[in-house]
């Protein structure tokens, strides 16, 4: 995470029920969300390997679902590194992301499971915040997740402002489709220039 969770718990006196996270990798932010006291943490991985990682590191501290998420159900073909430890994969093909970052290889692909945050509802009471790193798939998400946006007060979000992906959407599509669920953009955070993270809350 480029914003600090913390910090913005402090400046926006965020009630945090409950995390999705979306994009876990292993798990990294599992001792950010203990610190906050966040009672509610669901991991979203869908790499195998990763999830298997995230599973040793975080097994019986979260709810753990080793699937994409996305706009449908089904499965989707994933364009893998391994340079930058699997971070870097997406089910979109890398576009700027090879000239920005020359020395990350997409070298595999791998057909990993796809489900939709909506198929989760039963348990949208329990969460009212998202942060989401799917390398520029992120509006192809909360299509997915469209009913459960409702029960969500904050999301985090990895965004762009250049085509690091083929097709990503960027930062002004985000802001537009959150903004038709009350959200407003009100942290971002350039430190990757063409990519960055971004903080929403429902106004």
């Amino acid at each position: 995470m480029l914003l600090n969770l913390e910090n913005l718990k402090l400046k926006y006196n965020l009630n945090i029920k409950g995390v999705i996270h979306i994009g876990a990798h292993v798990g990294q932010e599992m001792n950010t969300y203990k610190k906050i006291n966040v009672p509610n943490v669901m991991f979203f991985e869908p790499i195998p390997s990763t999830f298997n990682k995230l599973k040793e590191n975080v097994m019986g501290e979260a709810v753990l679902i080793n699937s994409a998420l996305g706009n449908f159900i089904g499965e989707i073909e994933m364009f893998t590194e391994t340079i930058n430890g699997g971070q870097s994969s997406s089910v979109l093909q890398p576009e700027y992301h090879l000239i920005q970052h020359p020395d990350i290889i997409f070298d595999g692909n791998e057909k990993v499971k796809m489900t939709m945050l909506d198929t989760f509802i039963e348990e949208k009471e329990k969460y009212n915040f998202i942060n989401i790193d799917v390398q520029g798939y992120e509006l192809e998400v909360f299509k997915g997740g469209s009913n459960f946006l409702d029960s969500i007060d904050y999301i985090m979000t990895e965004v762009n402002r250049a085509e690091l992906y083929k097709g990503c959407a960027k930062i002004e599509e985000l802001d537009e489709y959150l903004k038709t669920y009350g959200f407003e953009r009100v942290e971002t955070n350039w430190a990757g220039g063409t990519w960055g993270d971004a903080f929403y809350i429902k106004r």
